[in-house]
């Protein structure tokens, strides 16, 4: 095995051995606590122009399967480990995390110490890195690279022509259209279980073109990077507010958020993960949830007419919207999950009743 390193933007370093692919990548380093899942995580368009670094010190014991992808590629920009499991163990087993990176050009690195990575992440906050084959060369790709907040990431992840999510309807199903900032397998998914026709499409769509197709309802999804990047995306939102219900996730929360005068900010190391608690405050019960953003709504900025559902018990961040008279809501944690706990499904439901009571 070859050596090599992650480099951090503060100059820190931390040593280990090449897996996946030789090249070196460059991207914000933050962490995610999920103990399980690294399949999804790798293939999650919300983590595009990132290099992961699992707190979960073993990964790949099971394996890649053809069933858990949550896009079509893997789009991290780096994969960070403590142990990477050569020999992996499971049914449904196709090939190891090392030969998914390689086959795909994307670095990794094991045999560093993760606990510490997390540490400094959490102590300075995130910041780029690189993983490269010495310090020196790691430290002139950081200096070279563009930083994450100032690359609009949305254009890199979301599709290019509209396509439709297969599955078998029922009479009368629900057209669901899906605004794709970078959508997960697991939203069409969880959407054509509850018997909708489900097409999505470029993040640039206008929101004419939308409208004129007379969908039962919109749904704004997650994605990666800076929602102040997305003037184009929030444009398009406040003119589909009022005309169709709308459902904004993760990123949508702060694209609709935006869309009526809010303000987002970006958080110290952010939220990734599949243990955060969140209160859904009209009802005072707690989810555990799962969670991919570094970036919040700013609660103080939102106008009377907008009403905070959910909260974080950890931080006390915005982690749910409704309007209180127009069909709108969105939440900040991923309903979806993919990896994570199935408890907040129940946020589909609400949408689709949302679009019942106003048709």
């Amino acid at each position: 095995m070859k050596n090599c390193f992650l480099v951090l933007e503060d100059k820190s370093s931390f040593k280990g051995y090449s897996i996946g692919s030789n090249k070196p990548g460059v991207g914000e380093v933050v962490f995610s606590t999920s103990m399980t899942g690294y399949q999804e995580m790798l293939t999650d368009p919300s983590f595009a122009g990132q290099i992961v670094v699992p707190t979960y010190p073993l990964i790949g014991n099971y394996g890649i399967n053809k069933v858990d992808f949550e896009s079509s590629k893997i789009q991290v920009s780096g994969f960070a480990v403590k142990q990477n499991c050569d020999f992996p163990s499971h049914s449904h087993e196709t090939v190891t995390v090392d030969d998914f990176l390689r086959s795909q050009g994307v670095p990794g690195i094991t045999g560093i110490d993760t606990r510490a990575v997390t540490r400094r992440l959490r102590s300075k906050g995130v910041m780029m890195g690189a993983i490269a084959p010495s310090i020196e060369s790691g430290l002139k790709l950081i200096e070279s690279a563009t930083e994450y907040g100032e690359i609009d990431l949305v254009k890199e992840v979301t599709s290019e022509i509209p396509g439709k999510w297969d599955s078998d309807l029922q009479d009368s199903p629900l057209r669901i259209l899906v605004s794709d900032y970078g959508v997960k397998y697991n939203i069409l998914r969880l959407l054509a279980k509850r018997n909708c026709d489900v097409t999505f499409f470029p993040a640039d769509t206008p929101a004419q073109d939308l409208i004129d197709l007379r969908p039962d309802g919109i749904l704004l999804s997650p994605g990666p990077g800076d929602p102040e990047m997305l003037d184009y995306a929030v444009a398009n939102a406040k003119m589909l507010v009022g005309n169709i219900p709308l459902f904004g996730i993760c990123l949508g929360n702060q694209i609709l958020a935006r869309c009526f005068g809010a303000k987002t900010y970006k958080l110290k190391f952010g939220h990734r993960g599949a243990n955060h608690p969140v209160k859904d405050l009209r009802s005072g019960r707690v989810y555990i949830t799962a969670q991919n953003h570094g970036y919040s709504v700013d609660g103080d900025s939102l106008p009377n007419d907008i009403a905070v559902t959910h909260e974080s018990l950890n931080d006390s961040t915005v982690e749910g919207l409704r309007h209180n008279s127009l069909p709108v809501m969105a939440i900040q944690y991923h309903s979806e999950a993919s990896p994570g706990p199935k408890d907040n499904e129940y946020i589909f439901d609400e949408f689709i009743d949302m679009i019942k009571e106003h048709r």
